[in-house]
């Protein structure tokens, strides 16, 4: 050991250790890039100057209003620039930042409200009969309500809660930031689709979301004044944190509220456009949009895509169109991405067909995580790197979440054998590059949207006439997948597709509702259990 025996002296002070956090991004830029266009959404534009003066009003402002540190404050917005701003102000004032996903029905927000005990909610005024519905439902105090006008897209205030801009005019500019004294603490809570039907709430710490943000930067890569268009929603592991990362490179944060293709190419050839992040979905919106949707640009557009993986076929089409893809892969419970389908050189000279083969593997680890492999998860060892042998998707590193919100015992078994056990099937070729295979949890992923089968199956469960029924995926052209579902009626009782169809929406968000429904006898095992595998074979 030598000298490192004694360390007399060397400890940590505030000169030399300083908790990592997402929020100095901003904090810097400010300083570094003060003219920069920070934020643009049609003629709403913000320098970092004024980015950062709008987050501290909105620190501040929440202080005023009684928002302590520790205290979650809520957001049900589309990729607005007030969205981006509570990224920086809920924390900003201590506070953690619980983006809702805004497709959801008004009894899960009330669930996700009441679980993560929000005090303020930021509302889009489309979404305020939802969130005043799902108050209605609550059962513990409800949230204040900030009512948050988008003009730009003509969604103007309803005028029955405070305003969003007259709310952070009170704020004092000067409000000095509450910032972590330990990189630990949590900076937002994400709620997932759990198979159990109640999601889950995922538990972000700052040091997590720092260092995914310096790795993004490093491996995408994001370079100085990069011009990035929000498509991944605000709500989905925090823009899979490409939000809390422009600030470092002075980079642009275009802001898109409805995803079109017109609004895409719009961004591209009108504000420069330079990288985006995007479910396949997206990507296939693209290749098959019409001229008159598309505009010329002259430059190349780096895109990040993860949700589910996309096929050869899509990033072949897309490529020639002016668009370099790059799936990466990873969970709520993991920031957003952790893999990436990193390209090697070597693979320049092979056939097109074998190259985009390879660009559909799910990929390898990033820079700032661990370890990310496959392995047996009983035996918890590796998996033969074989390229057939299917094994769990397991991870470690820094950007694995804290945890669940008050379910210890779900967090346990997440993270049994020091690794996160992902609940996703995947085989790995010998280079290590992981390729997706299924997932042991029967998630639908429907337009980037996670889907629990069992959500659905237990919506239909409640119509009279339904004895049983297993919901799996179905493969859709648009959409990637979609909830179908075989159904087995009691005896002597009729229903039809459409009215299943239409009771299952009354009880579910519009996306979760099946799309095709089957009446048959489910296939079991001999103690009962609905053999899905069997009925998946239906689209293979």
């Amino acid at each position: 050991m030598g000298w490192m025996k004694d360390e007399t002296g060397l400890g940590k002070t505030a000169a030399n250790f300083v908790p990592m956090t997402p929020l100095s991004h901003l904090r810097r830029a400010a300083h570094v890039f003060p003219d920069n266009d920070a934020v643009v959404y049609g003629s709403f534009r913000k320098t970092f100057a004024e980015y950062y003066e709008r987050a501290t009003r909105l620190a501040s402002a929440l202080t005023k209003m009684g928002v302590e540190p520790g205290d979650v404050v809520a957001t049900l917005l589309p990729n607005i620039p007030a969205h981006a701003e509570a990224h920086f102000g809920v924390p900003a004032c201590g506070a953690v930042l619980n983006t809702i996903n805004t497709r959801l029905e008004a009894e899960t927000i009330a669930y996700i409200f009441d679980h993560g005990e929000a005090k303020v909610v930021l509302v889009d005024p489309q979404f305020i009969p939802v969130t005043a519905q799902a108050i209605e439902m609550m059962e513990g105090p409800a949230p204040t309500i900030i009512e948050v006008a988008d003009d730009q897209a003509g969604v103007h205030s309803i005028g029955e809660y405070p305003e969003y801009e007259d709310f952070i005019a009170g704020g004092d500019p000067d409000f000095a930031w509450v910032m972590p004294e330990d990189e630990w603490e949590s900076l937002a809570l994400n709620y997932t689709s759990g198979t159990t039907g109640r999601p889950k709430g995922v538990v972000y710490h700052h040091r997590g979301a720092y260092l995914l943000t310096l790795g993004t930067a490093i491996t995408w890569p994001l370079p100085r004044h990069a011009r990035y268009l929000t498509i991944v929603p605000l709500f989905h592991c925090n823009n899979w944190n490409h939000t809390w990362a422009l600030p470092m490179v002075g980079g642009t944060l275009v802001c898109c509220r409805d995803i079109t293709a017109t609004a895409i190419y719009n961004a591209i050839a009108d504000e420069g456009v330079t990288h985006f992040g995007a479910a396949p979905i997206v990507l296939n919106m693209i290749v098959n949009s019409k001229d008159e949707e598309r505009r010329d640009f002259d430059h190349t557009v780096s895109v990040f895509t993860a949700g589910a993986p996309p096929p050869a076929a899509t990033l072949r089409a897309i490529e020639p169109l002016g668009f370099d893809v790059t799936q990466v892969y990873g969970l709520t419970e993991t920031y957003g991405h952790v893999t990436e389908c990193m390209w090697h050189d070597k693979w320049n000279d092979q056939p097109e067909e074998e190259r985009y083969a390879i660009k559909a593997r799910t990929g390898i680890l990033m820079p700032f995580m661990e370890d990310i492999t496959a392995m047996d998860a009983e035996t918890m060892t590796q998996v033969p790197m074989d390229g057939e042998t299917q094994g769990e998707v397991m991870i470690r590193g820094n950007s694995v979440m804290k945890g669940y919100l008050k379910n210890p015992d779900a967090t346990a078994e997440a993270f049994e054998g020091g690794y996160f056990h992902s609940g996703d099937l995947a085989y790995q070729h010998e280079d290590g590059y992981l390729k997706i295979a299924d997932r042991a949890k029967d998630i639908i992923i429907s337009g980037g949207e996670n889907i629990s089968s069992i959500e659905v199956e237990g919506a239909l469960m409640k119509h009279p006439a339904v004895l049983l029924c297993a919901v799996v995926a179905m493969p859709d052209e648009k959409w990637g997948e979609v909830p179908c579902a075989f159904v087995e009626l009691k005896d002597g009782v009729e229903a039809t597709e459409e009215e299943l169809i239409g009771f299952a929406r009354e009880k579910l968000a519009g996306f979760k509702s099946p799309k095709k429904v089957v009446f048959q006898e489910l296939p079991k095992t001999s103690t009962g259990k609905i053999q899905k595998f069997e009925l998946r074979k239906a689209f293979k």
